[in-house]
């Protein structure tokens, strides 16, 4: 066989060898038909890694498809590269081909690690297909190996007794069927979000990260964020601060912040969960540094000197102004962290996690600090992965849900206890869970609440 036919038989079918060959063929041809079973184009069944990836798709496992698929593609790369170096090992100088063979054996390890990561995605997207189609788990151990995986995929593919229990498109219809039409009422005093969409380009085609995000927050309101990994709850932070603009508008005080954003900068504190202060140097150092970047360029030396003083009698670091920022405590630092964005004196301040790392008792000053500033009129914004024990300190919860097209939706917005009320369930964690997917340890009632709360908003 020619050097570009062992090649490209290698790109196709993984392997060289007519048996293999053969079985990869019929591996490809039930992948059509079970793509296509699913309401997805099967011609994709014949391209490398796309394969993997849209088999993910319709096994309701994308995250892990995306893995899969790179994975794929890599072992196709390392196993092109052994069979070139293996073909060329015996036509070179003895030196070279030693220092070859070496290169070869290294290879050869990391291709079977390599492997052995890929089972695991496999087994990932192969339970999630035998879900799909109600069958028992004991055919996982035939969709595992090259030599027997043909044998699933002709006979779901082929088979009328094989059908899924949704098909791909018909998810993006139900999930559209769920949109929120209408928006939120544009409040003068208070932040209105109205999110048709945030999107992304991923592996080639769009990706909605978020969608249909309606809600409008008062003035003097503490608000938790809560939703489980990947329901967007950053991607949302980002949205509203302007950082990562989305299809939505976001006013605050009745100003727009995407088209006023060099004015609203001002109005609008960020602090994320890594600190990043400098610790060689001091506490009043670093605060002065701070007025300098968020305050407005005319401020004087003296009204910035004046604002840093107040800020550190609010946070109480006056005491450890002079301390260097690496000798504080933990608690200090975070309080430091949070006093750098409220020079600005902003309208709305949001916080990503400001209690990681603290004990419960400085959690709970922090957090009490933060609803002091809240009663003074401000809107704050909150992610906390403990939010049960300080839960009394907040008005209202928005809870984000990734639904069945994996997409940031509003499960619910409203009142502590509303919330208590509309997912019966007594925790904010057990609110959490009860979105979460099943796989993720949760219920998998995301879909469930996304149209509740819809249904709810309109009536």
């Amino acid at each position: 066989m020619s050097l570009f036919l062992t090649i490209l038989c290698a790109i196709l079918f993984g392997s060289t060898s007519p048996i293999m060959i053969v079985l990869s063929a019929l591996y490809m041809a039930g992948v059509w038909r079970l793509l296509q079973k699913s309401g997805l184009q099967g011609w994709w069944a014949l391209i490398p890694g796309a394969r993997e990836y849209q088999l993910s798709r319709c096994a309701g496992r994308e995250p892990e498809g995306r893995m899969y698929s790179m994975i794929t593609v890599l072992d196709i790369v390392l196993s092109v590269v052994l069979q070139l170096i293996s073909t060329t090992l015996f036509d070179i100088e003895i030196t070279s081909a030693e220092t070859i063979a070496i290169r070869l054996m290294f290879i050869a390890i990391a291709l079977a690690a390599l492997i052995l990561v890929k089972i695991v995605y496999a087994i990932r997207v192969w339970s999630g297909l035998i879900d799909v189609y109600g069958l028992r788990k004991r055919w996982l151990w035939l969709c595992l190996t090259n030599y027997t995986q043909w044998i699933p995929a002709l006979l779901w593919g082929f088979h009328p007794k094989y059908q899924p229990e949704w098909k791909v498109e018909d998810l993006r219809a139900e999930m559209a069927r769920l949109a929120t039409s209408g928006s939120a009422k544009v409040m003068d005093e208070g932040l209105t979000v109205n999110l048709k969409e945030r999107a992304a380009t991923e592996f080639f085609q769009k990706k909605t990260l978020l969608r249909d995000i309606h809600m409008s927050i008062p003035q003097g309101h503490m608000v938790l964020l809560l939703g489980g990994s990947g329901a967007g709850k950053t991607t949302f932070l980002n949205a509203i601060n302007g950082y990562e603009k989305a299809d939505a508008e976001v006013m605050l005080n009745g100003s727009n912040m995407y088209t006023q954003y060099k004015k609203m900068q001002y109005e609008v504190g960020f602090v994320p969960q890594s600190e990043m202060m400098r610790g060689k140097d001091t506490v009043i150092n670093t605060l002065l540094d701070a007025a300098k970047l968020r305050l407005p360029k005319d401020v004087s030396a003296k009204l910035r000197r004046e604002r840093v003083d107040e800020v550190m009698n609010i946070f109480g670091l006056q005491p450890v102004k002079n301390n260097l920022v690496e000798k504080l405590s933990g608690g200090q630092k975070k309080r430091l962290s949070i006093s750098m964005e409220f020079i600005s004196n902003p309208s709305l301040f949001i916080l990503d996690e400001p209690d990681s790392g603290l004990d419960g008792v400085m959690a709970r000053e922090l957090f009490v600090q933060l609803r002091k500033i809240a009663d003074t009129g401000k809107i704050i914004i909150v992610i906390t992965h403990t939010p049960d024990r300080v839960i009394d300190l907040f008005d209202d919860v928005i809870v984000l849900a990734k639904d069945s097209a994996r997409t940031g939706r509003l499960a619910f917005y409203g009142s502590i206890e509303d919330a208590r009320k509309f997912f019966q369930r007594d925790t904010m964690e057990q609110i959490v869970k009860s979105v979460n997917r099943k796989e993720e340890g949760g219920d998998g009632l995301a879909d469930d609440y996304v149209l509740k709360y819809a249904e709810v908003q309109h009536g």
